[in-house]
């Protein structure tokens, strides 16, 4: 871990674009109830095959011509062309956009065949330094429980490296409940020579129905324990909630006192979990 203990500590927030003016108006609250703990940016999330591209600079533009506010869209390559990352690249300059989390991506649903002109997020990455230098600051994503679709987790790292190779400035994890995992990881980059900043993703727990999709999906492990004790709740959404601020309060505190380069938060476009896990940190705001 001596890696990390040598960044900056940095907190971000995570929202996905609206898609109602109803859930604009949430979105909004959630923001400003967050903005206070004065993060170092808000990232905005990027449907399967760019098909919230819209939304996503709709959002993004809000947080940082509106509320101030550094903004991260995520932008995907699957499925896509050079030709078309180009303009949305040209898009974010010309607004003033700073900070990008460049990812490989899904297919849309139902979507099958071509995968695009840029298929890995390697790839991206080394387009994006190519076409605008250092313009932007790339973030990646880090897993630290090994990518769902990896053959192994030795090939896995090795994917990793090539993005931190191909230019990444920083990296963001797919969220865990077991920061052992989280540990192993950063140790297993340090023997390969990677030494930028693996901030841990962390998911507040407010729904295990919801949880448990999301992580059967992405291949985040809920232990069993975990588990076990979400279900023994059942529809009782406080105690769920009360538990799982107890849980993820410790593993951050954990992961902080053993160096992680600070925390960013899956909200879901909410501000109560994670205001409440910021209180239990005592984390100062700024």
């Amino acid at each position: 871990m001596k890696s990390q203990q040598a960044h900056e500590r940095v907190f971000s927030f995570e929202f996905f674009p609206p898609k109602s003016d109803e859930g604009a108006e949430k979105l909004r609250k959630a923001r400003e109830a967050l903005a206070a703990l004065k993060p170092k940016f808000f990232s905005v999330t990027y449907g399967a095959g760019g098909s919230t591209q819209t939304r996503t600079l709709d959002t993004v533009m809000e947080i940082q011509r509106d509320a101030r506010f550094e903004a991260a869209p995520h932008l995907s390559c699957i499925g896509s062309t050079r030709e078309h990352v180009r303009e949305i690249l040209e898009l974010y300059r010309r607004n003033d956009i700073r900070h990008i989390v460049a990812l490989r991506g899904d297919m849309p649903s139902g979507m099958r065949g071509d995968p695009g002109e840029l298929r890995y997020a390697n790839e991206l990455v080394e387009f994006i330094r190519a076409e605008t230098g250092d313009h932007f600051f790339i973030e990646v994503a880090a897993y630290p429980e090994m990518h769902p679709q990896a053959p192994s987790y030795e090939k896995d790292l090795e994917n990793f490296k090539r993005k931190v190779d191909a230019g990444a400035d920083s990296s963001i994890t797919q969220y865990f409940f077991n920061a052992e995992a989280y540990y192993h990881f950063v140790d297993s980059c340090e023997k390969k020579g990677v030494t930028l900043p693996i901030v841990p993703g962390i998911m507040p727990i407010t729904n295990y129905t919801q949880l448990a999709r999301f992580s059967d999906a992405c291949g985040a492990d809920i232990p069993r324990w975990i588990r076990k004790r979400l279900e023994g709740f059942g529809e009782d959404l406080d105690s769920i909630r009360a538990f799982g601020e107890e849980v993820v309060s410790r593993m951050c505190e954990q992961l902080l006192d053993a160096g992680a380069p600070g925390l960013h938060f899956y909200t879901m476009n909410q501000s109560r979990a994670t205001l409440a896990i910021w209180k239990n940190l005592g984390l100062k705001t700024g």
